[in-house]
């Protein structure tokens, strides 16, 4: 994140959180206690760390210590290979050969506040979020755990939330194309008796 570039994105950031009442969570190229502050000075409520976090065990800490853990979202891109779930870093393009289990317990212990999931392999499929390795690290931490990848039709959120214990789901396309309304998905999950804030 250099000068301008964050400052680029402090300014959308600003434009944005005058728009919004909702929690805002912001990411990409976080790699200070420098840059977490210009962002929730510019109105973001959390910060979402990624690569930077993997290389630097010190800025999940540091970040936690200074803002909270209820700030600091790691967000862990994964996908599956030879039989395990593989932390990938720098948008899904370097293998690390850790596991998705093992990094989201070293997040938790470092102080992250949530964990952010992203299935790889199910990510643009709108086949279903990956129930399987989202439950297992549900089960494996005591953080709230947001599903992505995957959403295609409203019964994928029920089942991520049943299926997956996950505590939040993340859609993008289903949204933004209008394909689920929030408002329609947020009765349906209540009418399956899934707790939501209508």
């Amino acid at each position: 994140a250099t000068d301008e570039k964050r400052k680029t994105l402090s300014d959308l950031v600003k434009r944005i959180a005058k728009n919004i009442n909702i929690p805002f969570t912001v990411g990409g190229g976080i790699s200070s206690i420098e840059d977490v502050e210009v962002l929730l000075n510019s109105g973001a409520d959390k910060v979402s760390v990624n690569s930077a976090a993997f290389k630097n065990y010190q800025l999940i800490k540091d970040l936690s210590n200074r803002f909270g853990r209820q700030c600091v979202v790691v967000a862990i891109d994964t996908k599956y290979e030879n039989n395990d779930w593989y932390v990938y870093l720098n948008g899904g393009k370097i293998k690390t050969g850790i596991t998705a289990i093992d990094w989201s317990k070293k997040a938790e212990e470092l102080g992250a506040g949530e964990i952010l999931l992203t299935s790889m392999n199910n990510d643009g499929t709108k086949n279903g979020f990956a129930n399987d390795i989202t439950r297992l690290i549900s089960e494996s931490v005591n953080i709230p755990i947001i599903a992505s990848g995957g959403a295609g039709k409203i019964e994928h959120f029920k089942e991520v939330f049943i299926n997956g214990k996950a505590d939040a789901a993340l859609a993008a396309s289903v949204f933004h194309y209008k394909e689920i309304e929030i408002p329609m998905l947020k009765k349906y999950l209540n009418e399956q008796n899934i707790t939501i804030r209508l």
